[in-house]
């Protein structure tokens, strides 16, 4: 299954519900160019993340760092992490992503000695998985071994699943990482949660620089870095990109023009919107509007 549109509410919290219809996991093929931005959005979700390169490359944002994933590799990613993706130099870049409700991972029993302490360290946003480590190597083959078992059925396939997670996790913990716990870390992605939550509730509005900030109980100045690191732009900039991908998915409702897309996401100037738009997209909105509504189907 391919996802080609990402929901998330205002605080990017991903909407989409992982799980098979007795599990609380999914395991599905991305392709990055295919969804409706052209890239995975930022966005978090409550469950860990594995993904596994199988075509091209790909560089992930998680929290404030990058890290490019090649072909045959993968990441682990945390839950409740902010992350995003995006293919690298057009290398077609396609990955399986599997995800999984924490408390899925192991038995009741021992969730909390060995799930609950990983998941909420500090210094575990993400784990590159190697394939060249023996333990990587493990990792990416039983995550190959799931996405099999859920497209096959074979029987009691959720047995069979079910070890294969055992075995990932095992494999990543068995590494020694010093687990943190860092007080002020946590608070950071709170804050920079709120900032974007205020941003996604109130995009149509006239929003200023002081207003984003104080959603996050900061400074001006703070807000600035906040952004800076861990989306390398501005608030304000920021605005305007969410904007303009708010203003994708209207331009596919026939029954609004441009100008009424333009206002409907915030923007008091039709030609500005358009300026913007065509140096995100490459075309202008209409372009944009003509291509989707006759294509219909594609995107969902």
């Amino acid at each position: 299954m391919q996802m080609k549109n990402f929901v998330i509410d205002e605080s990017l919290k991903e909407l989409t519900k992982h799980h098979t219809v007795v599990m609380p996991i999914a395991c599905y093929e991305t392709n990055i160019k295919q969804n409706i931005h052209g890239y995975i959005p930022l966005h978090w979700h409550d469950e860990i993340q594995f993904v596994l390169i199988v075509k091209g490359e790909a560089i992930f944002q998680v929290n404030e760092d990058q890290i490019v994933v090649r072909e045959g590799n993968g990441l682990f990613i945390n839950s409740g992490c902010l992350h995003k993706a995006l293919e690298k130099e057009q290398s077609g870049c396609v990955y399986i992503c599997l995800n999984i409700s924490p408390h899925f991972v192991l038995s009741q029993e021992l969730y909390t000695p060995y799930v609950k302490p990983y998941i909420q360290a500090t210094n575990l946003p993400y784990l590159y998985v190697d394939a060249n480590q023996l333990w990587g190597k493990k990792i990416i083959n039983a995550i190959l071994e799931i996405h099999k078992y859920i497209e096959q059925k074979p029987p009691y396939y959720e047995i069979d699943i079910s070890m294969q997670l055992t075995s990932i996790w095992k494999n990543l913990i068995v590494n020694g990482i010093q687990l943190e716990y860092v007080q002020t870390e946590i608070v950071k992605g709170h804050r920079m949660k709120q900032m974007l939550s205020y941003i996604h509730q109130h995009y149509p509005e006239k929003m200023m620089l002081e207003d984003i900030a104080r959603a996050g109980q900061l400074s001006r100045s703070e807000c600035c870095r906040y952004f800076k690191r861990y989306l390398n732009s501005t608030p304000l900039n920021y605005v305007k990109d969410y904007r303009i991908q708010k203003s994708l998915y209207l331009l596919q409702q026939g029954d609004l023009n441009v100008t009424e897309v333009a206002y409907q996401v915030g923007f008091n100037s039709t030609s500005y919107y358009i300026d913007l738009f065509r140096n995100a997209m490459n075309m202008t909105p209409y372009a944009y509007k003509k291509i989707k509504i006759n294509n219909q189907g594609i995107l969902y």
